[in-house]
């Protein structure tokens, strides 16, 4: 496995975009099947956008302050999909609005990977050398090991919490 940060990254987003897939190729009726799939979309999302926010992105902000707009945006854009989640949380899989908001959350995510993986992360590796990558990857892998599963876990709380009252 790679310790380079953007590939750690760039992995979870292929395994969030083959959720999102699972989800769009299910029948609008297979109500528990795509309850199972939102389960794993938020559990993936959770991991993945603690580990950018506590991680990466404050790595980038200090090491390459000509980024800064884009990490802003970053987190504004996770902070979009930590509202989205929380609603779904609260929708049962029949429920009228439930296939609608997962799709915008889809939407929103997909753009967000789409953004980085095409225009921030290759000036994160120009500005970067290996070694800095590498550096914050293994970062990255030990913050998985801690990091929140459910948005209901404590330190996942605290970042719904600073997104509601941002």
């Amino acid at each position: 496995m790679s310790t380079d940060a953007i590939v750690i990254l760039k992995d979870d987003h292929k395994r969030v975009r083959a959720l999102f897939k699972k989800f769009q190729d299910s029948s609008p009726n297979a109500h528990t099947a795509r309850a199972k799939i939102v389960d794993d979309i938020i559990q993936e999302l959770t991991v993945h956008t603690y580990v950018e926010n506590e991680v990466m992105y404050p790595q980038v902000r200090a090491l390459v302050p000509e980024l800064e707009q884009d990490v802003l945006e970053s987190y504004e854009e996770h902070h979009v999909a930590d509202l989205l989640v929380m609603e779904l949380m609260a929708l049962a899989p029949e429920a009228e609005h439930f296939q609608a908001k997962t799709t915008v959350l889809i939407e929103n995510v997909t753009h967000h990977m789409d953004e980085e993986e095409n225009d921030w992360f290759p000036k994160v590796r120009s500005a970067l050398g290996r070694k800095q990558l590498t550096d914050i990857g293994e970062r990255l892998l030990e913050a998985k090991k801690t990091a929140p599963r459910h948005p209901s876990q404590p330190s996942a709380l605290k970042k719904v919490a600073d997104a509601l009252l941002a």
